[in-house]
C-alpha cells in the first residue's frame, strides 16, 4: 500500500443520500483515509443534515474510520451520541462549546480522535489553550453549512499560523482543511502547513469521482515532493 503524505477525506455531505453505499466504496476505491461526515442542526450553521442515526448506518459499511464534524449548537450535551455512533475523530467547533477542553477530554476518553475547528473569521488563537489535547485542528476555508462554496484564500495565513503554533508548542497535530478544495487549491494549503482534505463536490461532482479524488491528492502531494 501507498504511504501518502495528504490524507484524503471526502465528505459525503455531496454525495447522493439514497447511495451512500456507493459513495463509501468509492471513496475506499480511490484510497482515501477518511469519509468525512458533516452534521449540521440548522443552528450553530444554516442547514440541516445528518444526525447520529447515518452516522452509526455509515459506520457499519464502511471500512475507513470515520472523521465527524459536529457543526452544531451543543456539542457539550451531544458529542457521547456520535461517539456511541461510531465515530472515529470527531471535531467539535471551538465557537460552540461552552467548556472546550472536557469535551476534548471526553472524545478522548472514548478512544476517539479529537479535533477543534474554527470557522473563518475566528482568531487562530482560540485554538492555542488547547493545542496539546488536539489529534486535529480544522480550517474552515469557506463559512460553513454549505458545500460547493468557493475557497477563501485568507485561509493560507490562518493555516500557516496553526501550523507554527503547533511547533512551537512540539504538538504533531494534524491540520486539515474543508472548503473550496479541489486540484487547484490543494496545492496552496498543503504548502501553507495542510496534510488531509476534505473534498465534497470536488469528488462526487465530477463523472469519476475516484480518478478526481486520487488527482486531488496527488496535486497537494506535488508541493511536498518539490520541497525535498
Amino acid at each position: 500500500m501507498v504511504a501518502h503524505r495528504v490524507s484524503m477525506a471526502p465528505s459525503i455531505l455531496s454525495a447522493d443520500f439514497t447511495r451512500l453505499g456507493d459513495a463509501v466504496a468509492l471513496c475506499e476505491a480511490a484510497g482515501a483515509e477518511w469519509i468525512h461526515v458533516d452534521v449540521m442542526d440548522g443552528h450553530f450553521v444554516p442547514n440541516l443534515t445528518i444526525g447520529p442515526p447515518v452516522v452509526k448506518a455509515v459506520k457499519h459499511i464502511a471500512g475507513l474510520p470515520l472523521d465527524v464534524h459536529l457543526m452544531i449548537a451543543n456539542p457539550d450535551e451531544t458529542v457521547r451520541w456520535y461517539l456511541d455512533a461510531g465515530a472515529d475523530l470527531v471535531t467539535v467547533h471551538a465557537e460552540a462549546c461552552r467548556d472546550l477542553p472536557a469535551v476534548l477530554r471526553e472524545i478522548r476518553t472514548a478512544g476517539a480522535k479529537a479535533g477543534v475547528s474554527i470557522k473563518p473569521g475566528t482568531p487562530v488563537d482560540t485554538v492555542s489553550s488547547v493545542i496539546g489535547e488536539l489529534d486535529v485542528v480544522l480550517v474552515m476555508s469557506v463559512e460553513p453549512g454549505f458545500g460547493g462554496q468557493a475557497f477563501m484564500s485568507e485561509s493560507l495565513s490562518r493555516i500557516a499560523l496553526i501550523r507554527d503554533m503547533a511547533a512551537a508548542a512540539g504538538s504533531d497535530l494534524v491540520i486539515e482543511v474543508d472548503g473550496g478544495i479541489d486540484e487547484s487549491t490543494a496545492p496552496l494549503v498543503v504548502a501553507s502547513g495542510a496534510r488531509m482534505l476534505v473534498a465534497g463536490n470536488a469528488v462526487f461532482g465530477r463523472a469519476d469521482p475516484v480518478a478526481a479524488l486520487r488527482a486531488i491528492r496527488a496535486a497537494g502531494e506535488r508541493v511536498l515532493s518539490h520541497a525535498t
